[in-house]
């Protein structure tokens, strides 16, 4: 139970944004700056979902994943000129190889070194020996793909099905997580023993950049930069909803790769007329702060702790190899920080939290890397994922 009732989906939503705003509000103090406001709103929304103030599920959330995670890859595409990025976009490909890594390298010793028992009788069984298989299947598409991929192994192994209650342990676990690690994530930069171990680079200059800086944004340049944003999703729904009926479901998950190419093909064919849309970028900002939220608020600390203690600690494993792999060899190879920072949150939390973040931080021409390694994980993350579940023994 909570304060706001989980049917009431606008209050849930309007709660979201609530959230947003405290989080840019805190962004504006010495304090609150040292944290940065997508940290705020993630932490704000862990609490509040914990303490009953707002549901940890709801429609209103089940609305905001549907509708504004599309839309913020053509809100912050809109001036992404490909020749001005294919430089950086071979790096971030680099980086994302190494995050692909460090995700099977921790599930593969996480699951090695913790046997996972029956939740029922605490007993490991030759069930629990073959899910098990199934279960590093699952949480490697998840973190070098995302959701997507996530759903798609738990329907190729038969888990959902098989052990429905696990599923659920699990992706609470992974809701949870997920917050955690993507506020770890944005505070790191801010950490100046961190920083000081990666290689400088200046990533504020970029695709997102406004050209005319000055340029005022009106209700009208609002107007058109939603419309663009809506018509290219509508748009790339309507050409995989085309190619799922030619060749099947599994065209579903070039969702977001179609939607990326349909955003690009103007900002780079006519970069002077996209210039002229002000305020698509703030918007997608805005919006990525109620999505951060809405992610953090599905996080159930207590029932976790209670319920699930061998996945957090599982999933704690994986994450902790994968981010040894990730910023250990990085730093080794040369990559800037947000370069990592910005690969790393592709493969764990999928192509629409690594472009949010980096607009957030001020990375601008990270933001469309970003979006495409993280749809070439949710190219290859299904194909990785299988591969490991069938030759994982047991």
């Amino acid at each position: 139970m909570s304060l706001i009732p989980a049917d009431n989906a606008i209050a849930s939503v309007a709660a979201l944004f609530a959230i947003a705003g405290a989080g840019f509000l805190m962004e504006k103090t010495r304090i609150g700056a040292l944290l940065t406001g997508a940290v705020w709103a993630i932490l704000f929304a862990i609490i509040a979902s914990n303490i009953g103030l707002i549901p940890q599920d709801s429609e209103g959330y089940s609305f905001v994943f549907r509708y504004f995670v599309p839309i913020l890859i053509p809100l912050f595409l809109m001036k992404a000129d490909l020749r001005k990025i294919f430089f950086e976009t071979g790096r971030m490909a680099g980086a994302f190889a190494l995050a692909a890594v460090g995700t099977v390298a921790g599930a593969v010793i996480a699951f090695s070194l913790i046997a996972l028992p029956d939740y029922d009788t605490g007993v490991r069984t030759a069930d629990m020996v073959s899910r098990e298989s199934a279960a590093v299947g699952a949480f490697i598409a998840t973190y070098i793909g995302g959701s997507v991929n996530y759903a798609a192994l738990v329907d190729v192994t038969g888990l959902g099905q098989a052990d429905p209650d696990f599923v659920s342990s699990a992706t609470a676990v992974d809701n949870l997580f997920s917050g955690l690690f993507l506020a770890l994530l944005a505070v790191m930069p801010g950490v100046s023993w961190i920083a000081s171990r990666f290689v400088t680079r200046d990533h504020s200059e970029g695709e997102v950049v406004v050209e005319e800086e000055t340029g005022k944004v009106t209700a009208a340049t609002l107007a058109y930069s939603i419309a663009f944003a809506l018509i290219v999703v509508a748009l790339g729904d309507a050409v995989t909803a085309l190619l799922s009926s030619q060749f099947g479901d599994g065209a579903g998950n070039w969702r977001y790769a179609i939607i990326t190419v349909l955003a690009l093909i103007p900002a780079t064919a006519f970069p002077k007329v996209m210039a002229k849309l002000h305020g698509g970028y703030e918007i997608g900002v805005a919006l990525s702060f109620v999505f951060f939220a809405a992610i953090a608020a599905g996080a159930d600390v207590v029932g976790l702790v209670q319920s699930a203690p061998i996945l957090i600690l599982i999933i704690g494993i994986l994450l902790l190899v994968h981010g040894l792999v990730v910023f250990g060899l990085g730093s080794l190879l040369r990559f800037s920080l947000p370069e990592l920072i910005t690969a790393s949150n592709a493969a764990i939390l999928g192509a629409t939290t690594a472009p949010a973040l980096a607009a957030a931080k001020g990375w601008k021409d990270l933001v469309t890397p970003g979006v495409l390694v993280g749809v070439v994980g949710y190219a290859v993350g299904t194909i990785i994922a299988t591969f490991i579940f069938q030759i994982w023994p047991g």
